[in-house]
């Protein structure tokens, strides 16, 4: 199986259809309810829906995904071409169309079983997905050009040399990766007047994005979000509700970190921890989809 424990979970759509072809005949017999074994609708509506829930069952790389909801459309016409569409919805961190695949491919065989006494030739066809939504490719942020980011990592050990930085390698690779490339990157001792100096520095220089790491832990050195919380102008405390929501369902003392997040002018900052794997998880739980901000505040400006 591919490991998606990484990934955040969304709002996931997939729509899968199929054809079976009869003849004419059966098509009334499927409008009159005179079919042998019972109603094709009503089962095969039931057979979809059973399906889509056991994909994992049968399919061994397929994730045991909650599924929230099945709907199964019929559009039968008179000269013997049937139509069905099953959507599955879920909230997971992976996609659905394995369920909608496998429930529309069931529900197609389970009329075939009903309908093969009365018709000897039919036949299925056309089975694929027809729409997928959801997930992080529904949620890719375009970078403006010129976007400029400051990378601070915050500690006496990294800055004396007694450490190498993890953290804010890891920061700058995902960075990177997201396709900005206008990075500055420093590191300062855990000092409240230089945490606050290189900030403000940052902020004054126009930069758009500002990340900081260390530093927001309990010990008495720890002084980051003191340095920034009165540089910040607005506050947006949901940020790192969101970071902190992701590392609890990973490790229990993802609470513990006391990070802000807040504009400056312009400037987004978020203070992430100092720790490479709470950055790691704060990235996953934020990136790309933070950077929707930017969208949204040049959009209220034009207004």
């Amino acid at each position: 199986m591919i490991d998606i424990t990484d990934k955040i979970k969304t709002l996931r759509v997939a729509k899968a259809q199929a054809v079976v072809k009869m003849s004419p005949e059966t098509v009334s017999l499927i409008k009159n309810k005179e079919v042998p074994k019972g109603d094709v609708f009503e089962v095969s509506r039931a057979v979809a829906i059973l399906s889509a829930k056991r994909v994992s069952e049968f399919l061994p790389f397929c994730h045991n995904i909650p599924v929230e909801w099945v709907g199964v459309e019929f559009d039968l016409k008179d000269e013997g071409i049937l139509k069905i569409e099953v959507t599955v919805k879920s909230i997971a961190r992976t996609g659905c169309e394995m369920e909608a695949l496998f429930s529309v491919m069931l529900c197609a065989l389970n009329i075939y079983d009903m309908l093969k006494p009365v018709d000897k030739n039919i036949e299925i066809t056309d089975i694929k997905v027809v729409e997928k939504k959801g997930g992080k490719s529904d949620f890719v942020e375009e970078i403006p050009e010129g976007f400029k980011v400051g990378v601070l990592v915050v500690s006496d050990s990294v800055f004396a040399g007694k450490k190498s930085d993890k953290s804010g390698k890891i920061i700058v690779d995902k960075l990177k990766g997201l396709g900005i490339q206008n990075i500055e990157y420093k590191i300062v001792p855990d000092e409240k007047t230089m945490i606050e100096k290189e900030v403000l520095s940052w902020c004054e220089g126009g930069f758009d994005l500002i990340l900081t790491t260390g530093g927001t832990g309990l010990s008495p050195r720890d002084t980051t979000p003191e340095a920034v919380k009165p540089l910040i102008e607005r506050e947006i405390p949901a940020i790192m509700e969101v970071s902190r929501v992701y590392g609890q369902e990973r490790t229990p003392y993802a609470m513990l970190p006391r990070g802000i997040a807040g504009i400056r002018g312009k400037t987004l900052i978020i203070t992430l921890p100092g720790s490479s794997r709470g950055v790691e998880e704060s990235m996953n739980a934020l990136f790309p989809y933070v950077l929707h901000l930017f969208k949204v505040m040049k959009i209220s400006e034009w207004h």
